[in-house]
């Protein structure tokens, strides 16, 4: 089923949020950085790169720094989207909520993590469920590592979480996602033992294409640092292939790029 009007309607309204902040604050000259003495020295090794742009490095390090204020924008606003479209919403497990699992669990994922950073295992989400689900009556209840899901989805028979990047993930940092996504999945399975638990990293877009909305997953984990070594395929969703998955419906990855264009224009002529 195609996005709903209010759908489209609160995905313009996330967008004009987004805009509203940037408009207001994009550096209109380098006036506002007028000394950056050390950027300057450290850019000079790329001065022949450089020139054609023909910017002047205090204006260069105030764009840097508004686009890094937009990402951050962006990061929030695909969150809201993705809660739009699915229904779910943000939750925490920290502090006072923190979940647990059974120390039979805890063991089971570490194992889990040392095989795979070793390379000894390829990643296998059935396999690592059933490590990690089939013992949930060995050993006490201890704590969980504290864990947020960017997007909670509960139904009568599932719970499905949902991990949000927007920026490629930093070296070694794959190893931390999986251990996190494994206690959080042992311990959601603890504390609904009746439900199903699915869990996903998800990429709103593929940098490495040249199609707006295609992706190639191969292509994406040889662009991720380490991220082949501890996920899976499936656990991985990205572009189109998360839009559609958290809307249930075909294509909405260019639906929602629509409403961002036509949100623009509007913006733009007011």
């Amino acid at each position: 089923m195609p996005l709903t009007q209010d759908q489209k309607n609160r995905i313009g309204e996330v967008v004009k949020e987004i805009l509203s902040r940037r408009i207001e604050n994009f550096p209109e000259s380098g006036s506002q950085i007028r000394n950056a003495p050390f950027h300057s020295a450290i850019l000079e090794c790329f001065r022949e790169k450089l020139e054609p742009l023909r910017i002047e490095v205090p204006y260069l390090v105030a764009i840097a720094s508004w686009l890094h204020g937009l990402n951050t924008s962006l990061g929030s606003g695909f969150e809201n989207i993705a809660h739009i479209l699915s229904g779910g919403y943000k939750r925490k497990f920290t502090g006072p909520y923190i979940l647990k699992v059974k120390q039979a669990q805890a063991t089971q994922i570490e194992t889990i993590i040392r095989i795979l950073k070793s390379g000894e295992q390829r990643p296998d989400v059935d396999r690592e469920n059933s490590l990690i689900f089939e013992c949930l009556g060995r050993g006490k209840p201890i704590d969980a590592l504290e864990f947020t899901v960017d997007v909670f989805i509960e139904t009568k028979r599932e719970i499905v979480g949902v991990e949000l990047k927007s920026v490629r993930p930093n070296s070694g940092e794959g190893r931390g996602e999986k251990q996190k996504i494994l206690y959080a999945k042992a311990a959601l399975k603890l504390a609904y033992p009746q439900k199903n638990i699915r869990y996903y990293i998800g990429f709103p877009f593929d940098p490495t294409s040249n199609d707006a909305v295609g992706y190639n997953k191969e292509r994406f984990f040889d662009y991720l640092i380490e991220f082949k070594k501890f996920f899976a395929h499936e656990e991985i969703l990205i572009a189109d292939e998360l839009w559609n998955f958290l809307s249930g419906s075909e294509k909405t990855m260019s639906a929602i790029l629509s409403v961002v264009t036509n949100t623009v224009r509007q913006v733009r002529t007011q």
